[in-house]
C-alpha cells in the first residue's frame, strides 16, 4: 500500500489527487446509474403488456392502481396516459411527450457529470505532464546556475511526474467516456421504449372521433365533376 502511495502521489505529484478522486466519482456515478436504470426500475415487462388488457376490457381504475403500485418509469408514464383516458388522442400525446421527458431528465441525472469528468482526466494528465516538464527543466537550471553537471537522477521526479499523469488520465478518461456512451445508449433506448408503450396505451383510451359522413346526391343528379 505504501508502495502504491509514493508511486501515485509522490512520483506523481499533487495533480494526482484530482485524477484519483475523478476515477472514483466516475466508478461511483457508473454504478449507481447502472442500479436506477434496471430494467425493472425502468420499464418491466409484463407492465405494459398487463395494462393494456385492462385498458381493453375497460378496466382503467384497476389499470390506475397497478401502475401506482410499481415506482417504474413506465409505471408513471402510464398512469398520466390512463388519467388522459377520453380525450383525443393528439391531447393525450401531449401529456406523453410532456411526463416522458421529465422521466427521461431522471434517468440522465449526474450522467453528464460523468461525461465531464471523462473528459477532464485527460486534460489533469496533460496538465501533471506540463507541470512535471516544468519541474524538470526548474531541476536544469539550478543545477546549471551552481555549475554542476546536469545528473539524470535530478531530472527522475519531474519525468515521472509527466509520465505517471498522463498515463493515469488516460486510463482513466477512455473507460469513463466509454461508460458515458453506455450510458447515453440505454437511456436513448429506454426514452424510445416509454414512449412506444404509452402511445400504444394512447391509441386504446384515446376518444374515438367520428368519421366523417359522405353525403349522398339525389338521385337523378350528376355530381360534380371530380367527384364521380
Amino acid at each position: 500500500m505504501r508502495e502504491i502511495y509514493t508511486f501515485l502521489f509522490v512520483k506523481g505529484g499533487l495533480v494526482m489527487v484530482p485524477i484519483v478522486l475523478g476515477s472514483v466519482a466516475a466508478l461511483a456515478l457508473f454504478l449507481e446509474r447502472c442500479w436506477v436504470l434496471r430494467r425493472e426500475r425502468v420499464s418491466p415487462r409484463s407492465l405494459a403488456t398487463r395494462v393494456r388488457e385492462l385498458a381493453k376490457e375497460g378496466k382503467l381504475a384497476e389499470a390506475e392502481a397497478l401502475c401506482r403500485g410499481s415506482e417504474s418509469a413506465l409505471a408513471n408514464v402510464l398512469r398520466h396516459t390512463l388519467r388522459e383516458a377520453g380525450q383525443p388522442r393528439a391531447e393525450i400525446k401531449e401529456t406523453v411527450n410532456e411526463v416522458g421527458r421529465r422521466e427521461v431528465a431522471r434517468l440522465e441525472a449526474h450522467v453528464e457529470l460523468l461525461g465531464t469528468i471523462a473528459a477532464a482526466e485527460p486534460l489533469l494528465g496533460l496538465l501533471g505532464t506540463v507541470t512535471g516538464l516544468i519541474g524538470a527543466f526548474r531541476a536544469v537550471e539550478s543545477l546549471a546556475a551552481k555549475g554542476v553537471g546536469v545528473n539524470p537522477g535530478a531530472l527522475a521526479s519531474g519525468i515521472w511526474e509527466a509520465l505517471i499523469t498522463t498515463a493515469a488520465g488516460l486510463i482513466i478518461g477512455i473507460p469513463a467516456y466509454a461508460a458515458y456512451r453506455y450510458l447515453q445508449g440505454r437511456i436513448d433506448s429506454a426514452a424510445v421504449e416509454l414512449e412506444e408503450e404509452a402511445l400504444e396505451l394512447a391509441r386504446l383510451v384515446a376518444r374515438r372521433e367520428p368519421a366523417p359522413a359522405v353525403v349522398e346526391p339525389p338521385a337523378g343528379v350528376e355530381p360534380p365533376a371530380g367527384q364521380a
